[in-house]
């Protein structure tokens, strides 16, 4: 479903990325693992158009509209209620504003759809975020730090969330930091560090293949050994 093949990107003297490679699979929650500044968002923002590459090759198999994106900066109309947030996207979409409704439910926020942006905390505009990007059903996802600084109760629960929409066939590329993320919603990670793949496959076979299983998955001791940098 999703492919990268040697993809370099410099910005300035500085390279980012080193020929990164993988491939994403249909229908399934794929994590992209690393500390900040590892190039992580980068990564997001060459599969989605917004960076070229200075090499390489990527691919999709959906078209623009067939895609979702969640990115650290929102982008929300702070002015404009929930519910008028993501009616925009809906119009943008030719989607009855019903979705929009549905969207709000699924993420946990009914009884804030009249409450500006500007009015609500930062967790909830992560949620807004996140509804506004499966507003129209995507075939593909991407998420940028889901979770980041949500709390657990939360965060679990757009761990059920994305869980489903993969069960409904979406495919899901995420990136994190969170290791226990990693390990509970992700069929495939790949760990990065300074702009390269260090290991790629099942949290389960990673962690086996380094030595750093004993009764669950550790894949933070794995990236640990191997380079030496926590992730948070």
């Amino acid at each position: 479903m999703i492919k990268m093949e040697g993809i370099v990107k410099r910005f300035g003297d500085l390279t980012v990325l080193k020929e990164v490679s993988f491939h994403v699979n249909e229908k399934e929650i794929f994590g992209l693992l690393g500390p900040s500044g590892a190039g992580k968002t980068t990564i997001i923002n060459i599969l989605t158009g917004q960076l070229i590459p200075e090499g390489g090759s990527h691919t999709i198999e959906a078209k623009p509209f067939e895609t979702g994106l969640m990115l650290e900066q929102d982008g929300l109309y702070v002015r404009l209620s929930c519910l008028d947030n993501l009616n925009v996207f809906a119009d943008i979409y030719g989607i009855p504003h019903s979705k929009s409704i549905e969207a709000l439910q699924s993420v946990g926020l009914s009884d804030s759809a009249k409450k500006p942006v500007q009015a609500i905390s930062k967790g909830m505009r992560q949620r807004l975020s996140l509804a506004r990007a499966i507003l129209h059903e995507p075939k593909v996802l991407f998420l940028d730090e889901p979770t980041s600084g949500l709390d657990p109760g939360t965060a679990k629960g757009i761990h059920r969330l994305i869980l489903r929409l993969r069960d409904r066939g979406a495919t899901v590329f995420l990136t994190t930091h969170n290791m226990d993320e990693a390990v509970k919603i992700c069929d495939r990670v790949a760990l990065l560090h300074k702009g390269d793949i260090i290991e790629q496959g099942t949290p389960l076979d990673v962690c086996h293949r380094h030595n750093a299983i004993k009764t669950v998955p550790d894949l933070e001791t794995v990236f640990i050994n191997m380079t030496g940098v926590e992730l948070e």
